[in-house]
């Protein structure tokens, strides 16, 4: 497997979280009942003719799991980078999933923080395509990331 390889089903893992993580939410479904949903009915399953993309299924698992295991966690440094009119209660829950997993690998991750940055960015972008969020969402994880890792800065 090529090095591009490995990116692409690593971002395609942190994708599916963040669906994952706002499925959660929306439905109140267990982390057990989403995982095997996005296991078996999501990830790389072809349905209707409609392939999915391939993921990293451990990163993906690790990211779910990490972000329920630690959501308070997670939660309060996401809300000391928010201001503190908008509080993480506030804001979309598609951001306040995005901003659960992206926690989870700046937490429990090895990944550089900035290469955590980047990859939640455009997955915002993905989501937000007028670009109003990624702005606002590179600007909360870099907060986030100085908090979690600060030898990384």
């Amino acid at each position: 497997m090529t090095t591009t390889d490995t990116r692409a089903l690593r971002g395609a893992a942190r994708f599916y979280a963040v669906q994952a993580l706002f499925q959660m939410e929306k439905t109140d479904q267990s982390v057990e009942a989403i995982r095997r949903e996005f296991e078996t009915h999501r990830i790389g399953v072809e349905a209707d003719g409609t392939a999915w993309i391939e993921a990293d299924l451990a990163l993906f698992g690790r990211l779910v799991d990490f972000a329920v295991d630690r959501q308070a966690e997670i939660d309060q440094m996401t809300d000391r980078a928010l201001v503190a009119k908008w509080p993480i209660a506030r804001i979309d829950p598609t951001l306040r999933a995005l901003f659960r997993a992206a926690g989870a690998e700046l937490i429990a991750g090895d990944t550089p923080p900035r290469v955590v940055i980047t990859e939640f960015v455009q997955i915002a972008q993905a989501f937000f395509p007028e670009g109003r969020e990624a702005k606002f969402v590179n600007a909360v994880l870099d907060h986030m990331a100085r908090e979690a890792r600060p030898e990384a800065f």
